[in-house]
């Protein structure tokens, strides 16, 4: 994404809101609002908005799960791990 093609001022949102709907809509790239000169907010469309949700819970979810393996005992050293997959630990 070209964040600065992606820029736009809440005076041309404003004027221009149907058409930055639009085109969000068919790139799904997020416009970022400015007010005067800094950024106050990000307009995306809800497909994308959804999508980085849900993305957002299914991390969430494996975290928290990550948390209580570790919690309970139920790690494996990284050296295992390392072996499994035919690489060599290196030492820090």
């Amino acid at each position: 994404m070209r964040y600065s093609t992606q820029i736009k001022p809440i005076s041309y949102v404003k004027a221009h809101a149907a058409e930055l709907l639009e085109r969000i809509t068919q790139e799904r790239e997020p416009i970022i609002i400015t007010q005067n000169g800094e950024a106050r907010a990000v307009l995306m469309d809800v497909v994308s908005y959804e999508q980085r949700m849900e993305e957002t819970q299914t991390l969430l979810k494996l975290l928290a799960l990550a948390d209580k393996e570790i919690e309970a005992g139920e790690t494996v050293p990284i050296e295992e791990v390392m072996a499994e997959f035919g690489m060599e630990a290196v030492e820090a």
